[in-house]
């Protein structure tokens, strides 16, 4: 190969390197979109070859920090819009591309290995529920919507000393599988992946919807493929995966 040929072939390779890192993205979600977004990802990257999709969940509040601190993310999705409301406040992500895409509800949840014994929310001052499993307030959609309610229902404050608070929904998810707590809040769609753990006592009222909305990171260097992937989530396609999942549809 002559000096020229290898110059061309050298620089072929530096632009298609280029190009597929162009094509790589980083994703924050909560914690609860964890099931549904990996099989999203995986279709996703099935219908764009020499894509590839890198996911990073935790509670809403924590990737928010992050994303504040200057971790490379390029598209972020909260378990509320009050979360997104502070990324917006912040200049932290593209406005125009901000877009509400799922919805869930609210449940309180019990082992399945134990009677089932809640009937309503005042069921969880008896002595038996000795440990209810919540969502840290401070930092997990999930527990702001479970704190609301208890609050409204005079319930909070008594409560108290029975919390055990988690760092996101799926470890409150956890206490109740595994019995460690005789109750917990979490999202209906985390109750169905746990099923044969744990089950649904009621359904619980909260005042705003449970709405998921997303947007491309501000500081993102790959937004082609961020928004890529932002339509490819409120398409047909991630809207059936997220409702075999038992999200809902966005008003």
């Amino acid at each position: 190969m002559n000096h020229r040929n290898r110059f061309v072939a050298l620089t072929l390779m530096a632009v298609f390197s280029v190009a597929a890192h162009a094509q790589e993205i980083t994703v924050s979600a909560a914690a609860s979109l964890q099931n549904a977004m990996r099989d999203i990802g995986a279709a996703y990257q099935g219908a764009h070859p020499g894509s590839k999709v890198n996911f990073n969940f935790a509670a809403s509040g924590p990737l928010l920090a992050q994303i504040a601190q200057g971790a490379p993310v390029d598209v972020f999705a909260s378990a509320d819009v009050e979360t997104m409301d502070k990324a917006q406040a912040q200049g932290l992500i593209k406005v125009d591309t901000r877009v509400n895409f799922a919805a869930n509800e609210l449940v309180l949840v019990s082992p399945l290995s134990r009677p089932a014994s809640l009937k309503a929310l005042g069921d969880l001052k008896r002595p038996a529920m000795a440990h209810i499993a919540v969502g840290n307030p401070a930092t997990v959609p999930a527990g702001r919507y479970a704190q609301a309610v208890l609050e409204q229902a005079g319930l909070w404050a008594v409560l108290m000393p029975k919390f055990v608070f988690a760092e996101n929904v799926r470890q409150a998810l956890n206490y109740v599988s595994r019995a460690e707590a005789e109750a917990g809040f979490v999202y209906r769609t985390d109750a169905l992946i746990d099923k044969d753990k744990v089950r649904i006592d009621l359904t619980v009222p909260t005042s705003r919807p449970v709405l998921y909305p997303l947007a491309l990171v501000a500081a993102s260097k790959n937004t082609v493929a961020a928004a890529d992937f932002v339509k490819f989530v409120t398409g047909s396609s991630g809207q059936a995966v997220l409702a075999k999942y038992g999200f809902k549809s966005a008003p």
